[in-house]
């Protein structure tokens, strides 16, 4: 794909690197010389240096032909501006890092195809670690009302040693939670099936409704009395 990031900063500066590694063509825009310089003579991208607002650094950036412009100023109003070049130039899709809560609408209103809000990210992902110790990461997923997170199953936990189906289908099974994943001793991450065991040590990937999140944890690390005993396999 062509990607044009729009105010990469140094978070930008990273996504931008992920993706050419990867196998995508990206081009930067920023007004800070420094990281456009990093960009080009450190990881070989494309870039510019200038106000992103302005028409004619876009077109030169040739934002009419990308598949995908991301903004990612400092200010909404310029992440607005340049969404609505990119759209009047011929970009395929359009996302933003929104600062703002206030202007969720306006981008919706203005056709933005993706929305990532900085402020749910980061207190999704905190306040999780904060409230429950055994979450290792988490990320808000829709509008805030659902958590993709990852746990670690300990070895004496009820569910361990168990298979998908026989843990849903357990009483006290929280309606809202889905398995999404099952992670293998290299790292990767397996598609869950009915039959996939969730040995203990292991980690797996859940999704939750938030205000279920405490009660998805607690079933999952709740301790089998007869821990070290034979737990059936279905």
């Amino acid at each position: 794909m062509r990607v044009l990031i729009v105010g990469a900063g140094r978070a930008g500066l990273s996504v931008a690197v992920h993706l050419a590694q990867t196998g995508h063509e990206v081009t930067i825009v920023d007004r800070d010389d420094a990281i456009a310089t990093s960009a080009f003579e450190r990881h070989g991208l494309v870039s510019l240096v200038g106000d992103a607002t302005d028409a004619g650094l876009l077109k030169e950036a040739e934002v009419g032909r990308a598949d995908v412009v991301v903004a990612m100023l400092r200010r909404d109003a310029d992440n607005l501006a340049v969404a609505l070049l990119a759209q009047a130039a011929g970009a395929k899709r359009v996302m933003v890092r929104m600062r703002d809560p206030d202007y969720r609408s306006v981008y919706v209103r203005a056709g933005v195809h993706r929305i990532l809000s900085e402020i749910d990210v980061f207190i999704g992902a905190m306040a999780t670690a904060i409230e429950h110790p055994g979450v290792r990461h988490a990320m808000v997923l829709g509008t805030g009302e659902s958590v993709a997170f990852e746990l670690d199953i300990p070895v004496d936990s009820m569910v361990a040693g168990r298979t998908v189906s026989v843990i849903a289908g357990s009483a006290g099974f929280p309606a809202s939670c889905v398995f999404a994943g099952v992670y293998r001793p290299d790292g990767r991450v397996e598609a869950p099936r009915g039959s996939s065991v969730v040995a203990g040590g292991a980690t797996v990937l859940l999704v939750a409704a938030r205000d279920e999140l405490a009660n998805v944890i607690a079933f999952f690390l709740r301790r089998d009395p007869a821990a070290g005993g034979h737990h059936e396999r279905r």
